[in-house]
């Protein structure tokens, strides 16, 4: 299993937040599972053209809500505590995306109407 990003940058005015989004995606997917070693930052950074600060902060952002450790000598790792989407879910939103692909919607129009949709939900609407 790749600890690498995959989908490229959308949003050119926060790299670092779509860093943190890409990394947590892959936390919160199981695709990456507790323990397992991120890239380095200078990889990240390397790999996704972007500053290592860019990177350094996208790393900071996962270390405060708790899905990933850094400890020197021994690399950022996904913390043993970091919570996984039951499979359930995460199984219906492949679902969902592979419908939404076959159907041509733009990912983020998706993304966007699934926080609308969740929103709703949340205000009890």
């Amino acid at each position: 299993m790749s600890a690498r990003p995959t989908s490229p940058l959308t949003d050119e005015s926060s790299p670092a937040l779509d860093i943190y989004r890409q990394f947590r995606g892959l936390i919160v997917s199981g695709q990456l599972g507790a323990g397992e070693r991120l890239p380095t930052v200078r990889q990240t950074a390397s790999d996704l053209g972007v500053a290592p600060g860019t990177a350094a902060k996208a790393y900071k952002l996962l270390e405060r809500d708790g899905l990933v450790v850094t400890r020197t000598a021994a690399g950022t790792r996904v913390a043993e505590s970091a919570a996984v989407l039951p499979r359930a879910v995460v199984r219906r939103i492949r679902d969902l995306v592979a419908e939404a692909d076959a159907a041509g919607a733009d990912a983020d129009d998706v993304i966007d109407v699934l926080r609308v949709i969740w929103q709703a939900q949340a205000d009890g609407s």
